[in-house]
């Protein structure tokens, strides 16, 4: 045995990886961060896909046709291809799931995924039923979707976890324990086999898999790393081969300590803050805006950031082709200028040193997160609001917001699903599952609604840059603040990680020494 393992002909190749939290669910219809995403990447995989550069693909479908309207997409499902329990993956798969994810009984976060395809809306909506969505089984291996109008995101858009099929058979025996270990029926390069909360999530890699013979990964353990210090020891140590964050105080130190195994890049997202638009006295667009003019974002991002993400006035990052960022009104004066405006408004609405504005700030847990709160709760205080701060963890954080839960400001990020603005305009939509702000208006809904039904690339464009220029440049459905850069620690050890705007690296391309 010791002769075996030394040459390696038969040891398992294990990769762990440092992943900033443990999931809400494993259940791809009721997901919505991207901790989750990384592990459901893993286990599933839509009809396309993405590859090591993050370039899409095809993945359960291996070709696709288009109408000469660009409205009737028609995949090909691969042949033979299977599920982990050895059953076949069949269009029927599809339309169950995609019907599942819009159905307002599934109440999924990301249900409005699927409102280019004829009738998701309204039934998300409960206006219609699931079974008129737009899609249908043509034969097994044939999967036909009906869009309302040409989407141009629309197959990156199918590389994101809620489009992924899951196993009818499974959930019809077993209900919500589906997804529980020995339970998850998957199609993707690996299976789960263990979940101890807090401590690892274990997948093995799928025999049944179609591409089974090129992946090079035996174990990848995804490993909660939501105190950045501590999971930077792990990896000096080796219990980590890669971490997806690491604590930005210390970059100087770890620059130094692990040279190029630390990565950091462009990467297509937003860091915010969401006020409940709903709860007096937040529903306030100018105290929002107050409040917003009176952080210093060139601090955060140079401070606390260490120069590792950008300020931001803008929802939609800049850099998308064919758009132009809708910025605040405010975004090119000096700070000095903007305190002076926001004491201006707090005066006006009543507020001051003598009659401060108490506000309280949730944030789930990462030293990133932590400083950011504190550095803002100090920036604020000169004005006479006072900050108080609430720190839970990230399953905690993330099920107040998106069940809608009271708060009056809360720390969120987005990292884009397709590199499109509707991917960040939607969250601010009324009722969109992400839309943690509770924020509604008729004005903006419409431009949302045009720029979708809109018959040129140019035109829709337009349409959206007026969109954020209503929704977040005007009313601040969200407080953007930082642009993002990924900032990964990712040892030598592991080949194949190509450094990419979108921060995804599926464990089927990559290899350990």
């Amino acid at each position: 045995m010791l002769a075996m393992t030394a040459t390696g002909a038969f040891a398992e190749v294990v990769y762990n990886r440092g992943n900033s939290a443990d999931p809400e669910s494993l259940d791809p219809h009721k997901t919505s961060t991207v901790y989750e995403a990384n592990i459901l990447r893993d286990l599933f995989m839509g009809l396309m896909t993405q590859d090591a550069k993050a370039e899409v693909q095809p993945g359960a479908a291996e070709s696709y046709t288009v109408s000469a309207d660009g409205k009737t997409y028609t995949f090909k499902l691969r042949k033979g291809a299977l599920w982990s329990d050895g059953s076949p993956v069949t269009a029927d798969d599809f339309v169950y799931s995609w019907r599942r994810l819009v159905d307002p009984a599934t109440a999924a976060e990301y249900a409005y995924m699927l409102a280019p395809v004829v009738n998701g809306e309204d039934i998300t909506a409960g206006k219609k039923k699931p079974d008129e969505l737009g899609v249908k089984a043509i034969d097994a291996e044939t999967f036909e979707v009906t869009l309302n109008a040409p989407t141009p995101y629309f197959l990156e858009m199918l590389t994101h976890q809620s489009t992924y099929p899951v196993n009818k058979a499974s959930i019809d025996k077993l209900g919500a324990d589906f997804v529980k270990p020995g339970n998850l029926v998957s199609n993707g390069a690996f299976v789960l086999k263990e979940f101890v909360p807090n401590d690892h999530i274990k997948l093995t890699k799928n025999d049944k898999f179609y591409d089974a013979a090129n992946v090079k990964i035996d174990v990848v353990n995804f490993v909660p790393t939501e105190d950045r210090s501590t999971a930077m020891k792990r990896f000096e140590a080796g219990e980590l081969d890669s971490n997806d964050d690491l604590p930005t105080e210390q970059l100087a130190d770890i620059k130094a300590k692990f040279g190029d195994q630390v990565r950091i890049g462009p990467y297509l997202g937003t860091y915010y803050y969401a006020f409940k638009t709903d709860k007096a006295p937040w529903d306030n667009v100018k105290l929002r805006h107050a409040v917003s003019m009176a952080i210093d974002r060139d601090y955060l991002a140079e401070k606390v950031w260490q120069n590792t993400m950008i300020p931001a006035y803008s929802f939609v990052p800049p850099g998308i082709t064919g758009y132009e960022t809708r910025t605040t009104d405010y975004a090119e004066k000096s700070q000095l200028d903007r305190e002076d405006e926001a004491k201006k408004v707090l005066t006006e609405l009543g507020y001051g040193p003598d009659k401060p504005l108490k506000m309280e700030i949730r944030f789930n847990t990462s030293e990133n997160h932590k400083n950011t709160a504190v550095a803002i709760q100090e920036q604020l205080k000169p004005l006479g609001i006072e900050v108080s701060l609430v720190n839970t963890d990230t399953k905690t954080h993330y099920g107040l917001l998106e069940q809608h839960g009271d708060f009056d400001i809360a720390r969120a990020g987005w990292i884009a699903d397709y590199k499109d603005p509707e991917n960040f305009l939607a969250l601010c939509k009324t009722g969109t599952g992400n839309n943690y702000a509770v924020y509604s208006n008729k004005e903006y809904d419409d431009l949302m609604a045009k720029a979708a039904a809109a018959t040129t690339p140019a035109d829709r464009m337009k349409l959206l840059s007026d969109a954020e220029a209503v929704g977040v440049a005007r009313d601040l459905c969200v407080v953007p603040l930082l642009y993002y850069s990924y900032h990964d620690l990712v040892s030598n050890k592991l080949k194949g990680w190509e450094d990419n705007v979108m921060d995804v690296h599926p464990t089927r391309y990559l290899s350990k020494e």
